[in-house]
Parts: structure tokens; C-alpha cells; sequence
């Protein structure tokens, strides 16, 4: 889409992972940006973590187009982005957690609750954990730590299954996306979970994080002035959109009329009998040559279904977590005559399957058979034109090539159109209507013809847990064995209804999530604001100056009791409580004649005095000294602004985490959260005060001088890196950069730009 924006004036940028902040900050500066949610996200969180203003990426939130706007905003905004840091030592408590895990028994030592995904030690799980852990009592305050130990334990081992929620590879316990069926590299869960995972697992236990930024998509998004997106499958979640966005959804019709034949539902009493019938529909499809495609929810479904098939001969391709390297080939062939496909959600949303092959990919994977490098390859199949006698074979060769396999791929539609085009099957319901309606969406596109089908067991975890119950009674009342199949739109209707229940307690979950954010939101709002504020220059010497009335009076009303004569005022502590915030160790400041005879109002004054007086001393030393003191200012109060932040956010952080306990008390925990957390940042904003002044105050002139010079090295670095770069593109523009490598167009320019070779010398 860049060629189009820029013949229409427009520049174009991308944002991703791994670029540097000058690379990131040129492509934030063009008209229109792309990214993915989580880098925009994280590149937000990371500029309000710099120290000088040169250094932030971003340039403001205007406006924002979101591809699977439903995928992103909703699907996804449970999960918060966190930028964590290095925390403490992992402990072996973990480990301890897992072994007494092992001891227990469900329904008697603990009790789950599916359906909200909640699980608890029973009376008789307490003693048992008691003894275990060598405790008097489980609900004594000193055992929080120790409870978060084995609720995560707990979760773990009931609620998070190898090859569903997670896989292990390398020693590592890597997340899957629930959604996309994709490895969510670099993330992990927070709490402890993911080390309690790391000890049911066997493997090695990373150290704890700590967080250090964090903001939900919720959130993030919201800071645009404008959001728009598209996707297929936004209708079922209007009034989220509404509500939690103030966006209006609107449905287009289709460029060419869908030719797709949903079936009803087929259901089953039993999973396996329903296994053995997706096989037999397999087998009958691939008889015929139509292609299909198998949708599963979790690897390990998926790789079931793949033996069932190997025990019938059937051929056919495995596209889950574990082998998404061969992601590109398997989609690439999956529309094939004769083809049978078998993926996790991971060939869902987005994933295009052409009837026939897609000629592209194969012209390409010849290519690479051929010797071409990956450069070379994209390169050839760019529209940008060729320069050397080696791109110009290469652009032939891909241009024979992709004409070679056009004319076979279309030959081979019209066999797959004659079977009726892709057949989707579907091996259970999704928690959410959306996802199953994505991957009815692989079939039928462009006006091609193709089928649908869902087959179903009343031994499906959705439909166990929602409607269950009465689904069993009605397989009881007709005597149906497990081969046996069952049609109705009574129960298509029960099972629409469950989904609709499950979405419903999802959005709640949204809209508690928000709410919880929503409070440390206004929070970081001041904080971003004022950290911004200070980057940009403002003089904060009022700023700073207007904090020590209020820490004078802190100090001194702590120790002085105004209703009493000051010949009974106690000395000692008034000075020991005045050099904890605003003198050096020993001052002693405060004398007993010096308060021979005066009031309370008085000796504030006299003590205020000093402080202001010293703090125009310490000004004056270090402006002699050449040295900008406004710049110091800075540099201090940004120091001790984010250092308190991110202990805050930490500890609002197992706020959040021990808060939901006061729900056994009948007390609305958000609420308790909203109270305790504005009066936890009412702390924070006092300890800022506190700092800050005795920093200014009592940093001997020495090492104000060591940071202005800190300051000034770091600035001059980036003015010389900045000439650097310049001279080196002046260079390039007037000697082109040889090189005997030819250079793929998304690679980075030889001339030292900094930019992709496509956006540089090779437009």
C-alpha cells in the first residue's frame, strides 16, 4: 500500500521490534505509520521511560485505522501490556507449592469451579496445607505470601494444560494464544503463575519481574483522538464497541454474493464418537478430491485427529503451535485438490486458502530451490524494476516461473470447484461465536462455493459447562448411542445460547478489567503528563520551591505539640525528624535558645528561612560553577518521579491481587481498590515532595556536578551520532553504495540510512 500513499503525496513508515529509537522515531514521522496493537503499546509505555526528550519515538495519538478491530479491542483486552524489569530471586517455594499440589485430591482437598475458572482449597485442604507447610494458621495475615503460592499452584495444574493454554520447547514454557492458536513470544504471566507453570513442568524457574510500565489496549487505544477498524465478525459484539469505545458498527455486503452452505450442527453424546465421524467425513471429502480443512481449538486435539487419520492412510498436513515454522507452505497448499488440512485456530482469522494453490508461494519456494536468497527472491517479485544483470534473470525467472504455476493452479480450481470448493470442518464450538464464524470464513471467498459443518459433543468443554445438564437429559430421554448423530435446532439453539453466555461473562471480565485500569489510568495520566512537562523544558525551580512549606510542617508538627510552651519541647526529636526529610545527618539546626520564648508559627518561619536560604546558597555555588541549575532541577525531580512510579505501579500490583479477598467480606473490591489506591498515590505524590527536596538540598555541589556532565556527555553523543548519520547519507547520495550482494528490498540500505532499501536507494 506505500507505492499508493506516496504517488498520492503521503509518507509512509513501520514500526516494529528490534528497530532502533532513530529508526522508530522516522517512521512515527510519516503521515501514516503501521505497527501491530502491542508494539504501538509498548513504544508508548517506552517513551514515558526516557530521560531526554530526543529520545521519545512517538509524536502523538491521532488517529487509528485497526485491522480485526474485534481481534485487538476486544479479544485481546484482557490482556495488559507490561514492560517488566528485573525483580527478586525466584524462590523455591514454587517448587514446594507443586509437591503439596501432588498430595491433594479434587473434591475433597479442593474444589473448582469451572465455569468462572476458580479453584480453592476445602477445610479439609487447609489443614492439610497447614500441616504441609508447618503453619499454625492458612488465614493469618503472615500466610498471604504463602496463599498466592498455592492458589497459583492450584491454577496451574487445573486450569492450564500443556499443548492448550501453553507448550514446553527448548526448556521453556512458551504461551499460546488462545485466539490465533500462535506463540506469544516474550510473554509471560504475571503473579507467579508462569513460575508455578515453570514447577509443574520440571523446568528451570525464571526470576520474579518487575513491573515497570504497564497499560491495557483498552486503554492504550483510547488515547486516540480517532478509532476506526474493519473485520468480518464485529456484529455480535456491537454493543461492546458502543459502550466501551463509542463506536458505531457497521455491516457491508459483500462485493460478490457468498456461495458458502453452512450445514446444521452435528452432534454427538460422546467425543470419541464424534472423532470417529470428522474422520469418515474426512475420508468421504478426500475420496471426491475436495479439499478440507480441519479446525481444531487445542494442539493437542489437533494431533489426535492426525493419528486417527494416519490409521486410515489418509494423507495430510498438521498446522498448530508447535510447527508454525511450516506455516506459509501448508496455508499455500491447503486449497489443493485432494488436500486435507488439519489446524488450530492458527489458520482462522486472516489466513487466505486460494482453491488450487497459491501460484506466488510457489514460485518463490522454487526460487529457493533454484539457490536465490531470500532478498534475491523478494526482490524478484517486487515491482520494483531491476538494475544489474543479476536481478533482471532473477525478476524473469520468477516471472516464468509465476506463470508456469498460475496456469496450473487455475487448472486445478476448476477440479477443486467442481467438488464443491473448501470444506470447513469444524471439531467443537469456540467461547466466542466470533471465532467459529472466522473460520466458517476460509470457505466461500470471492464468490467461490464451498461447506461448512461443526461437529459437536455434549462432552465439549463449553457445552459441559453451560449447558450440559440439560443437553444430557435430552440424550437420556432419545437413547442415542455415541455413533449416533443428532440434528435439531433446539439444541443448535441451547448450544448458540451457551456461547452467548460464555461472551457475556467474558465482557464482564473486560468491563472489571477496565475498571481496575481505569483508576491507575488518571494516575499515570498526571505522571505522563508531568514527566513530559520536565523532558520538555519547564522550569520546575517553583515547583520545587513550593514543597518545602509543606515538608517543614510535616517535620515539625510530627514532633512539636503546639499547645504546649516551647520550653517543653523536645529538641531532639524536632531535629532528628528535620533531618530525616530536609538536613544532612547531625545539623542540628534547631537549638534550645533558639526557641526560648516563641510559638509554633515562629520557629516554622525561622526554619523555612534556612531552607530557602540554603537551597539560593546551593543555586548560586553551582551556577558559579558554570553549571544550569534549571537543568539539575530537572534531572532530580525526573529521577525520583519514575522511581517512585514504578514502585507504585508495583505495589498497586498486588493491591490488585490481594483486593479480591475482600470479597469473602461482602465488600465491593473495585471500590476498596479506587480508596486505597488514590490513597496509596497521595503517599506516592508526598514521597516525590520528600525526595526531591532533600536531594536538592543535601547533594553536595561535587556530584551535582558529575550529573551535569553525565547530561552533557549524553547530549553530545547524540548530536555527534546525529552528524554521523547525516554525513554518511550526503556521502551515499553522491556515490552510490556497491555491493557484489544484491540487496532484498526490505532489507536494510547499504548507504547507512537507516531506512529499508525499498524506502531509500532502491525506490
Amino acid at each position: 500500500m506505500g507505492k499508493v500513499h506516496r504517488f498520492l503525496g503521503l509518507t509512509v513508515g513501520c514500526s516494529f521490534a528490534g528497530m532502533s529509537p532513530e529508526q522508530k522515531k522516522a517512521a512515527y514521522a510519516c503521515d501514516i505509520t503501521y505497527s501491530t496493537n502491542n508494539e504501538l503499546g509498548f513504544d508508548y509505555l517506552r517513551d514515558n521511560m526516557v530521560t531526554r526528550a530526543q529520545d521519545r519515538r512517538t509524536r502523538g495519538y491521532n488517529f487509528a485505522i485497526i485491522d480485526e478491530v474485534d481481534s485487538i479491542l476486544i479479544d485481546e483486552a484482557r490482556t495488559p501490556l507490561i514492560i517488566s524489569g528485573r525483580g527478586f530471586k525466584s524462590s523455591d517455594m514454587y517448587i514446594k507449592a507443586q509437591k503439596f499440589f501432588k498430595k491433594l485430591r479434587r473434591d475433597e482437598d479442593y474444589a473448582v469451579d469451572e465455569e468462572h475458572k476458580k479453584v480453592h482449597l476445602t477445610e479439609q485442604g487447609t489443614i492439610k496445607a497447614e500441616e504441609f507447610f508447618g503453619v499454625e494458621s492458612l488465614s493469618d495475615l503472615s500466610c498471604v505470601e504463602l496463599n498466592q503460592y498455592i492458589l497459583n499452584a492450584l491454577q496451574a495444574n487445573v486450569f492450564f494444560k500443556l499443548d492448550s493454554n501453553y507448550v514446553v520447547n527448548n526448556g521453556q514454557v512458551l504461551i499460546v494464544d488462545e485466539f490465533t492458536g500462535r506463540i506469544m513470544e516474550g510473554r509471560r504471566y504475571s503473579n507467579g503463575l508462569h513460575q508455578a507453570i515453570e514447577a509443574k513442568e520440571g523446568v528451570q524457574i525464571k526470576d520474579e519481574n518487575l513491573t515497570v510500565a504497564t497499560i491495557t489496549l483498552q486503554n492504550f487505544f483510547r488515547l486516540y483522538s480517532k478509532i476506526s477498524g474493519m473485520t468480518g465478525t464485529a456484529k455480535t459484539e456491537e454493543a461492546e464497541f458502543n459502550k466501551i469505545y463509542s463506536l458505531d458498527v457497521v455491516t457491508i455486503p459483500p462485493n460478490l454474493q457468498n456461495k458458502r452452505i453452512d450445514e446444521p450442527d452435528v452432534i454427538y453424546p460422546a467425543v470419541e464418537g464424534k472423532l470417529r465421524a470428522v474422520v469418515e467425513r474426512v475420508a468421504q471429502a478426500h475420496e471426491t478430491g475436495q479439499p478440507v480443512l480441519v479446525g481444531t481449538i487445542t494442539i493437542e486435539k489437533s494431533e489426535q485427529i492426525s493419528k486417527m487419520l494416519k490409521e486410515r492412510k489418509i494423507p495430510h498436513k498438521v498446522l498448530n503451535a508447535k510447527n508454525h515454522a511450516q506455516e506459509g507452505e501448508i496455508v499455500a497448499q491447503a486449497g489443493r485438490y485432494g488436500m486435507v488440512t488439519i489446524a488450530t485456530n492458527m489458520a482462522g482469522r486472516g489466513t487466505d486458502i486460494l482453491l488450487g494453490g497459491n501460484p506466488e508461494y510457489l514460485a518463490k519456494a522454487e526460487m529457493a530451490k533454484m539457490g536465490y536468497t531470500h532478498g534475491q527472491i523478494e526482490l524478484a517479485s517486487s515491482y520494483l524494476t531491476p538494475t544489474s544483470d543479476e536481478t533482471i534473470k532473477a525478476k524473469q525467472d520468477y516471472t516464468n516461473l509465476l506463470e508456469k504455476f498460475t496456469k496450473e493452479t487455475d487448472a486445478e480450481k476448476q477440479r477443486v470447484l467442481e467438488t464443491g470448493g473448501l470444506l470447513i470442518i469444524g471439531t467443537e464450538r469456540h467461547e466466542s461465536r466470533r471465532i467459529d464464524n472466522q473460520l466458517r470464513g476460509r470457505a466461500g471467498r470471492q464468490g467461490d462455493p464451498g461447506r461448512s459443518v461443526f461437529y459437536i459433543s455434549f462432552e465439549d468443554d463449553l457445552i459441559r459447562l453451560f449447558a450440559g445438564d440439560r443437553l444430557k437429559s435430552i440424550t437420556n430421554f432419545m437413547r442415542v448411542d455415541d455413533d449416533t448423530p443428532m440434528k435439531s435446532k433446539l439444541l443448535t439453539k441451547m448450544i448458540e445460547n451457551a456461547q452467548k453466555k460464555v461472551e457475556a461473562a467474558h465482557y464482564a471480565s473486560r468491563r472489571y478489567l477496565l475498571e481496575y485500569d481505569d483508576v491507575i489510568n488518571k494516575q499515570r495520566t498526571i505522571i505522563y503528563g508531568q514527566r513530559n512537562s520536565i523532558l520538555d523544558g519547564e522550569d520546575v525551580h517553583a515547583q520545587i520551591e513550593e514543597m518545602f512549606p509543606d515538608l517543614v510542617d510535616d517535620a515539625l508538627l510530627s514532633s512539636v505539640d503546639v499547645d504546649k510552651p516551647s520550653v517543653d519541647w523536645n529538641i531532639e526529636k524536632i531535629n532528628l525528624n528535620l533531618e530525616d526529610k530536609l538536613y544532612k545527618k547531625g545539623t542540628n539546626f534547631v537549638t534550645s535558645e533558639m526557641c526560648e520564648d516563641i510559638i509554633y508559627e515562629e520557629l516554622r518561619q525561622k526554619v523555612l528561612d534556612d531552607v530557602i536560604a540554603r537551597y539560593d546558597e546551593k543555586k548560586k555555588q553551582i551556577e558559579e560553577l558554570g553549571l544550569v541549575f534549571a537543568d539539575i532541577e530537572r534531572s532530580v525531580l525526573l529521577s525520583v518521579v519514575d522511581h517512585a512510579w514504578m514502585q507504585h505501579i508495583d505495589a498497586m500490583s498486588d493491591l490488585r491481587r490481594d483486593v479480591g479477598t475482600l470479597a469473602y467480606g461482602r465488600q465491593d473490591p473495585i471500590v476498596a481498590y479506587k480508596k486505597i489506591g488514590f490513597n496509596m498515590f497521595d503517599d506516592m505524590v508526598a514521597k516525590i515532595r520528600e525526595d526531591t527536596s532533600s536531594v536538592m538540598l543535601n547533594m553536595d555541589v561535587e556530584a551535582f556536578r558529575a550529573m551535569v556532565e553525565r547530561v552533557n556527555r549524553q547530549r553530545q553523543e547524540y548530536i555527534a551520532s546525529q552528524e554521523n548519520a547525516k554525513n554518511s547519507a550526503q556521502n551515499s547520495a553522491k556515490t552510490p553504495a556497491k555491493s557484489d550482494k544484491v540487496v532484498g528490498r526490505n532489507d536494510p540500505c547499504p548507504c547507512g540510512s537507516g531506512k529499508k532499501y525499498k524506502n531509500c536507494c532502491g525506490k
